[in-house]
Formats: structure tokens, sequence, C-alpha cells
């Protein structure tokens, strides 16, 4: 794909504006006030497609409510990397089937990442009539248009553009948080690891212009926000095909300089593009948190091979060293896949090395799970599923004694925190996270408001969270 034609013209998001107020416009005749709710599955890629959409249903005239019952508009934003969330799915929109027959003029949609999928629109079409609209992450900008044809003209609406995917810029963004934001600098992903079907539902990798990004990242400062963490689905390799010499390394010096944001995160980021520009780079972005997200999936070198990888074992751990020496601070977390086709114990106990070596803060790990497009699906020597449950519960064992044993030295000291709001399990308490993303938990201020940063002396330690009395 040329570089002209990876953005969606002005004349075509100028013409989804207009949709939007003809949307607006129909729902003004009615004299009500619609609401939408939207229900996101997946990543944080996802999580920021459905602040897009909201952006683009708020400018509508839609509010947004928690309850089906309330909504005129239900949408399920979905995920396709595992199972589990696609089965999720599935079960919450057959349930709606019901809730339409009583109320006919309820409109209910699924888009994102499953329905990128051919197999998976194929049985929606069929078995699931009571969904109305139905469109794939590619035809995201199209919104408006779509839910406009199902409003108007009571059509049901299938859009899937078949094609590496065009980046929408000037989008309107409706975020709950008002301290923090997610910035995507880039979408889709070359990789093709063997068990992923991002690539094949997310497109080739796009880079935003760094003028845009900044733009959004400024206007984000100006509206308050504290806290951004840049998005790709490997931030590493931003850049690589602009028209120009710009890299991540320098896109975070350049978000860096810009006044009113005081943290900076990113994710996720991948082993084989960490360059050595990358890693000199990090300490001299001062705004940069200390957390480090690093996946390396699993630890045996033949695993990571059949994984499509394309670096060793020893290799990811010397680069952690190079991180660490570079950043003492630095707090690792990652991801891991337990199961894979063909993983040996021998395979898994190099992996809990790893774990061990490593010494992360925590790991986000997850049980592999065919997806139907990927080679790894057609593997041979599928692990049993309950040789994959056992060796999960081992590696939480293992992780668990190493996080409650980080956080143990964290008893007595002092952090600083941004405030996030009331803990999730105790209206008394507040939360925030240090700048390693760790949870803390402190008593409530009435005073205190989400992004907020408090010093706060850790009291009590649990394996996930912190706890303590302001200072």
């Amino acid at each position: 794909m040329q570089r002209k034609d990876v953005f969606v013209s002005e004349e075509e998001l100028k013409r989804q504006k207009e949709f939007v107020q003809q949307v607006r416009g129909l729902y003004a005749e009615k004299g009500k006030t619609p609401k939408a709710l939207v229900e996101t599955y997946g990543c944080q890629q996802n999580e920021n497609d459905s602040e897009r959409i909201k952006g683009m249903l708020s400018e509508m005239g839609f509010a947004f409510t928690d309850s089906r019952e309330d909504a005129d508009f239900i949408l399920f934003n979905t995920c396709a990397v595992r199972e589990g969330a696609e089965m999720r799915v599935l079960g919450n929109v057959g349930a709606l089937k019901h809730l339409k027959a009583k109320r006919p003029d309820l409109i209910v949609g699924i888009c994102g990442c499953m329905m990128q999928q051919e197999h998976m629109v194929k049985k929606l079409k069929s078995k699931y009539k009571h969904v109305s609209v139905i469109f794939g992450t590619h035809s995201l900008y199209q919104f408006p248009e779509i839910l406009y044809k199902a409003v108007c003209k009571n059509e049901r609406v299938i859009s899937l553009i078949d094609s590496e995917g065009r980046i929408a810029e000037d989008i309107p963004v409706y975020r709950e948080n008002t301290a923090s934001a997610w910035v995507s600098i880039m979408y889709g992903c070359n990789n093709f690891c063997s068990y992923c079907i991002v690539p094949y539902v997310r497109g080739r990798e796009r880079s935003r212009e760094p003028e845009k990004i900044l733009e959004e990242i400024k206007s984000l400062a100006q509206n308050g926000v504290k806290e951004i963490t840049l998005l790709g689905q490997n931030v590493n390799s931003y850049g690589k095909d602009l028209d120009r010499n710009v890299d991540f390394a320098d896109l975070l010096l350049l978000a860096d300089k810009v006044s009113g944001i005081r943290r900076i995160r990113f994710m996720t980021s991948h082993p084989k593009d960490m360059t050595d520009k990358l890693i000199e780079t990090l300490p001299m972005v001062k705004k940069l948190c200390d957390q480090i997200h690093l996946p390396f999936q699993a630890g045996s070198d033949r695993i990571l091979e059949k994984m499509n990888r394309r670096y060793t074992k020893e290799g990811y751990i010397r680069l952690v060293e190079r991180i660490r020496t570079a950043m003492p601070n630095a707090v690792f977390t990652t991801d891991i896949i337990v199961g894979f086709p063909g993983e040996s114990k021998e395979d898994f106990n190099e992996t809990i090395d790893v774990l061990k070596r490593v010494r992360f803060d925590s790991v986000f790990s997850f049980i592999y799970s065919k997806r139907e497009g990927t080679p790894a699906a057609k593997m041979p020597n599928q692990v049993p599923e309950d040789l994959k449950h056992k060796h999960f519960d081992e590696l939480l064992d293992v992780q668990n004694k190493i996080s409650r044993e980080i956080n143990e030295t964290y008893d007595g000291k002092t952090v600083e925190i941004m405030v996030e709001g009331l803990s999730k399990t105790n209206e008394t308490m507040m939360c925030g996270r240090t700048s390693g993303g760790k949870i803390v938990n402190f008593p409530k201020d009435d005073a205190l408001s989400v992004g907020d940063f408090v010093h706060v002396k850790i009291t009590k330690i649990s394996t996930w969270s912190l706890t303590g009395e302001r200072v």
C-alpha cells in the first residue's frame, strides 16, 4: 500500500459528518434523547476504538447508559484473540433476542475484530437475525452512515472492508477518564506470530503522522489529561512505513516536550524491535513511567521458533538486563501463553525459569486458544486441556510468590501515585497507581480529584496491591 493510500480522504470524512447530523436530526424530530450502551471486549486498542465510537454517538445526540433495558442502541465491540471472549459476546448477543422481541425499535450491533472473520459473520447472519448492525475494524470511520441506514431505513447493515485498513484522523473521542488517555500511534501488525489473529483482522502496520499524534496529545493536555499511553500492536516498529526519518524513540522525545502531561506509558513492545537507539532513549524521556511491558510468551527456544517470535530465551533475558542498566528503576510486566501446540513439560519449565530469573512484577498469562486462520491452529500435538490448566495453575503459583515478594519490598516506603478514583472494593478508600503501575489504596479524601498526584506511605501489602496513608 502506498503511503498516500493509507488515509481516509477528507471528502469521505466530511460525508460521514453529514450522516452524523442526519441521525441527530432524526431523533430530534422524535423529541427524544436516544441512549446507547457500548460494551467492549479485548485489548486497549479496542477500548480506544470504543472511545471513538462513543465520540461519534455523542455528536449524533446519544446519551450513554449501563442498562440494556434503557438503551435504544446496544453495540458490542469484540475481540477475536481468544475463544473465551468470542463465546461471551455470542452469549450476551443471544440473550438480547427476547429484549428485541419486546422492543422492536431496539438496534443491536456488533463490531470489531470478530467481524473481520468471515466464518463469524456468516454465523451472525444466519443465527442472530435480531442483530441489525455488523461492521469490522476497517469500517469504523463509516459508523455514522451505518447507523443512519439502520435507524432511518430500518435496514440490516453489514459493512466489511477487505483491505489492509486505513487511518481516519479527527474522529471525535468520548473519554470517561478525565486524567488518563489512550493515544493510538499506529494500527495493525506485520509480525504474524503463528498463534495470533491480529494481522488478519487489523491489517498491516500503519503509522499515524507524528504531527497528528502530537496535536492529539496537546489537546488532551489542554483538557486536563495528565497521563497518556501510546498504543500500538508493536509500538517499537512505529515509523517504519513513514516517508520520513521518525521512529518510536523520536516520538517519545517529542511527546515528552508536551506541557501539562506528567506521565507517559506505552504498550505493546515487541522484543525483536527493541533497538539500541530506543534503549538509549528511554532514560532521556523525563516523563516516561517505570513500567515496561515486554511480552516474552514462552521460555523455550523451540516453542518461540514455532510461534515465529524471532528471538531466543537468552536474548530476551539479555534485553531485560540492558533495559535495567539504562533504567535501574524499571518495573517489568509481560504476556505468557501456556499450552502452545507441542509444548512439553521441559518447554514449560523454561518459561518458569524466565519468571524466576527476570522476576516480573506481574504477568498476563493465557491458556493457548486455537484461532481459525492462524498457522498454530493446524499444528500437530495440540496440548490436552487438563495439562494446559495444570501448567497454568503452576505458573500462577510461581508468579504470585514473586509478586508478593516484590511488593513486600515496598513496606514502609513512600510512593507517588496518580489518583484514579474510589477503590472498586472499598468505598471508604481511594486508589491510584505508581509510575511502575502498582495499585495503591489509601483512605478517602473528598478534597482529592482524579488526576491529582499524592504521596502515600505503604503500611500494608498484598499480592496484587499496596495500601497506605497519605504523607
